[in-house]
């Protein structure tokens, strides 16, 4: 299982959310660019970046902050917020970025992922699936769509996407566990890589995460509050293996 260290980028900042309300936030640095180095000196093999603000507006914003980490690492970085074109992705991808993460659009339009899996290659394009109650959310979780997200997933899996970031809402930046029941059902259900996030608080969560054949999970919270250490996790489930 890969883990991937999670910096959420507000402002040119690293900051966590909790359930992606924008009024609840904590800022963990000003410099992005210095966590990701701190992440990969732990063992990190991929980071996991989100551009808030540009989730929100529906733009990219932080591409400065975006190009720092990418040119301040070795490792792959993947990011999402805010991808809603095919130029939007090309310029991702053009600042470094090995793999672009596009959640709206995904539910807007299903033509627009296959063109940017014709163009890019389906190894350059991870869906994000963030839910609420089994229905995906959109637009920085600001609304809930009437989507059934494993429907979704297989949907994705017809059009010939490799990798899904599955997000539970309810549980992200609340350190209270990941869901598995949810979880597992879009393991099982669509055969892809299902990179699970949201809600990560311990060793003892990954153990279960890895227990139900997820392919990778994303830890944000956990990390900044020393709840889990990265070069220990690493040791146990990506060496491990």
């Amino acid at each position: 299982m890969k883990l991937y260290p999670a910096i959420d980028i507000k402002n040119g900042q690293c900051v966590r959310l909790r359930q992606g309300q924008f009024q609840d936030i904590l800022v963990y640095s000003n410099s992005p660019a210095k966590i990701a180095k701190l992440w990969e000196s732990q063992g990190a093999s991929f980071i996991h970046i989100v551009d808030l603000d540009g989730a929100l507006v529906g733009h990219s914003v932080n591409e400065e902050a975006i190009r720092e980490i990418v040119a301040s690492v070795n490792i792959p970085v993947q990011v999402g917020g805010g991808i809603r074109s095919i130029k939007d992705i090309d310029n991702k991808l053009s600042l470094g970025v090995s793999r672009v993460i596009i959640g709206t659009k995904a539910v807007e339009s299903s033509a627009f992922i296959k063109e940017a899996i014709s163009t890019f290659g389906a190894d350059k394009i991870v869906i994000g699936i963030d839910a609420k109650n089994g229905m995906v959310a959109i637009e920085g979780w600001e609304k809930v769509s009437n989507y059934n997200a494993v429907t979704l997933g297989i949907q994705m899996k017809e059009i010939g996407v490799k990798t899904i970031v599955y997000t539970d809402i309810s549980k992200d930046g609340m350190l209270q566990g990941p869901n598995l029941e949810h979880t597992r059902e879009m393991v099982e259900a669509t055969g892809l890589d299902i990179i699970a996030s949201g809600g990560v608080s311990s060793l003892k969560d990954l153990e279960m995460l890895d227990d139900i054949s997820v392919h990778g999970a994303i830890i944000g919270k956990a990390l900044y509050e020393n709840r889990i250490e990265l070069k220990n996790a690493v040791e146990l489930f990506e060496k491990g293996e």
